[in-house]
């Protein structure tokens, strides 16, 4: 399965803006910390925000910040406001067409079937894990990241 880097750019501004907490943050400002486009990363920000995971504030002192807690936050919620929520596999039933068509067969595809039941793994997988959990993972490996994620910002 293949995500779209807007999906690794909107988990990374999640876990930054859940560091920096209440202070709103430019699109800008999150882009330049990545060197991203400013204005595909405001894209991806301005999804999340449409899906209820960021709020916008606009003017001077505004930007984007978590409209929920962490904890409440799951990766799932961050796939499905980037990607949207259409499935990864998604079946045409080419076994109909051609020589080897079977028109009396009404089964559901075995194909589909595998497909969707690999889907629904990987989507509870990613439902089960929240920003906060991810958090937890940086600050033990990298327990340096929040400190310098909140300094580059409120400076």
């Amino acid at each position: 399965m293949r995500m779209g880097e807007g999906v690794e750019w909107a988990v990374h501004c999640c876990l930054d803006l859940a560091w920096v907490g209440d202070r709103a943050v430019p699109a800008a400002r999150l882009a330049a910390y990545y060197d991203l486009p400013a204005a595909y990363l405001n894209k991806q920000l301005q999804a999340l925000a449409r899906a209820g995971l960021l709020t916008s504030t606009p003017g001077p002192r505004g930007g984007f910040r978590l409209a929920r807690t962490p904890e409440r936050i799951t990766l799932m919620d961050v796939v499905s406001a980037i990607e949207g929520p259409d499935h990864a596999f998604r079946c045409t039933e080419i076994r109909r067409r051609g020589p080897g068509a079977n028109h009396a067969d009404h089964s559901r595809c075995a194909v589909d079937q595998a497909m969707g039941v690999a889907e629904l793994a990987w989507r509870r997988e990613l439902a089960a894990q929240t920003v906060a959990d991810v958090m937890a993972t940086v600050q033990r490996t990298n327990p340096d990241v929040p400190d310098r994620v909140r300094r580059w910002f409120t400076t």
